[in-house]
């Protein structure tokens, strides 16, 4: 797993050793990213969920100006700050531990962008929707980015938010909202 474009190009991303952490694919990742393009610059990111960290360095290697990421397992916060190190992006970065309600909860300002990757078959996403609007936590045009099983569809809304995009590879579903 590498960084694919901007400041960090080519930087590999230290990765767990297990397969408890599911890291997206540089293929999707890519995808994401092309659809996402004019959305980056100068943005604020929070990455939910973060495992690695791999979405939220994509962001700021690609010019986002900060990126909140969170988790819960002790293993994801030991490599997202290893990997924000091994990037140099200690400056534009704020690691939360915690659940996704604390995360949520700990973020104090508007997030342009936010990815929201939980573990598969868990039926977080709903929840996740939910706090965020509590929280107001989404920016005005701002874009909420889901990646989950195609075995777990999401609806056209939830909440506030409506579905603008769903893309499908393989197994796995992109849905933006």
């Amino acid at each position: 797993m590498r960084i694919i474009t901007g400041e960090y190009k080519g930087r590999r991303l230290y990765v767990p050793k297990d397969k408890y952490i599911r890291p997206t694919t540089d293929k999707v990742k890519e995808a994401i990213f092309s659809i996402l393009a004019h959305k980056i610059e100068d943005s604020v990111v929070l990455d939910l969920f973060a495992g690695t960290g791999n979405l939220g360095l994509e962001a700021l290697s690609r010019g986002a100006s900060h990126c909140y990421f969170g988790d819960h397992s002790r293993t994801s916060l030991g490599l997202i700050r290893e990997n924000i190190v091994h990037c140099g992006a200690e400056a534009r970065s704020t690691v939360i531990p915690g659940d996704y309600k604390k995360v949520i909860n700990m973020v104090k300002q508007p997030c342009d962008l936010i990815f929201l990757d939980p573990p598969y078959q868990r039926n977080m996403l709903t929840d996740c929707f939910q706090y965020l609007e509590e929280a107001g936590l989404l920016a005005d045009d701002g874009i909420i980015v889901t990646e989950h099983g195609k075995k777990e569809p999401l609806p056209e809304t939830i909440g506030a938010y409506k579905m603008v995009k769903e893309r499908k590879y393989g197994t796995i579903v992109i849905s933006m909202y």
